[in-house]
């Protein structure tokens, strides 16, 4: 089970760097085909495929950098859970101010002979946070 846990650690730390860089090969390596997100007001991303073109589209416009805590982990034989809390902050290209939101995300991830662990259901429950103006 260490090794399985050490994975996920590492799955869950590539995820971040993988976003702020906008790596989306990397990004889809972490993920089931059949991926499904959930976050509140927005109808479910399902599929690998819809995650990237959303992804795809929103880095045209956006940088994305974030933190997370795991704050539990659970590992059953091929299935785990994964509570992690997360700051996110999603910075323009252009004009206008970083937004930032903060909360907690649970994910589910399966572990399967080809791809070690990857991600299958992610439920993201972050609310905007106040952010400063720049001084």
């Amino acid at each position: 089970m260490q090794n399985d846990e050490q994975a996920i650690r590492a799955l869950v730390d590539e995820w971040q760097t993988a976003s702020a860089e906008g790596n989306l090969q990397r990004l889809g390596e972490l993920m089931a085909e059949d991926v499904v997100f959930l976050a509140p007001g927005q109808a479910p991303i399902r599929g690998r495929q819809a995650f990237m073109d959303a992804f795809r589209e929103g880095m045209k416009h956006y940088r994305i950098e974030s933190q997370g805590e795991i704050k539990e982990l659970q590992i059953t034989d091929d299935l785990a859970y994964c509570w992690t809390h997360l700051t996110v902050t999603v910075t323009p290209h252009r004009e206008g101010l970083p937004m930032r939101r903060s909360g907690n995300a649970l994910s589910i991830l399966r572990k399967r002979p080809e791809a070690g662990w990857v991600i299958v259901r992610d439920a993201n429950m972050l609310s905007p946070e106040p952010v400063s103006m720049p001084a």
